[in-house]
């Protein structure tokens, strides 16, 4: 585990990097976390476990802490946490994850044409969030993780925007009674690290 610390468009940015064990990475993968503004940090319970899951499946894991609040100032930190992550594993494939706020980030990003992303895994995207047109035209292979309680993301609501998502993409639903997949984080880690990397 690495704490380096990146010159991001807002200051110093936070960085946790973690490589796998005993192996070479297969694919580099940057995670985001939930709204800095109701306490979401590079630690939160759901984006570590999402973290660990990647680094298990064979990724170099880079986690950030976002400087600012709002998804546009978001996406300059994660453009920059992104590019050092590539610059560091150049000849690597690399996924985007993001888990709530960090989820919209990640999609945006990884839907991005200048900064396309081989795969893409958003945990507990909502809609309510902010717009998301830029998913009915993505090509990024994408898999949403929901959980089937979810408050800020009701399974309707969800499932009528998922429609509208551009394929290639699949939707797991995991039984959970809220947002932050309580009592199911461990099914939410297993799940994480069974999805097949495009890598």
């Amino acid at each position: 585990m690495q704490s380096p610390e990146l010159a991001g468009p807002a200051g110093p940015i936070e960085l946790l990097l973690e490589e796998p064990g005993d192996e070479a990475p297969r694919f580099s993968a940057l995670v985001c976390h939930p709204h800095p503004l109701y306490g979401g940090t590079l630690h939160n319970k759901v984006v570590y476990r999402m973290a660990r899951a990647l680094r298990d499946s064979g990724a170099a894991v880079l986690r950030f802490n976002f400087r600012k609040a709002g998804i546009p100032e978001g996406l300059e930190d994660a453009r920059a946490a992104l590019a050092w992550l590539r610059a560091r594993y150049p000849d690597l494939p690399n996924a985007l994850a993001g888990f709530s706020f960090g989820a919209h980030v990640a999609t945006e990003l990884a839907c991005d044409e200048g900064m396309a992303a081989q795969y893409l895994l958003a945990v507990g995207f909502s809609p309510r969030l902010g717009k998301f047109e830029y998913l009915e035209t993505c090509p990024v292979p994408k898999t949403f993780i929901q959980s089937t309680r979810d408050e800020y993301a009701p399974r309707a609501e969800f499932e009528t925007a998922y429609a509208r998502f551009a394929e290639p993409k699949q939707l797991i639903w995991i039984e959970s009674p809220d947002h932050f997949f309580a009592g199911a984080l461990d099914t939410l880690e297993s799940t994480v690290h069974d999805i097949k990397w495009k890598a």
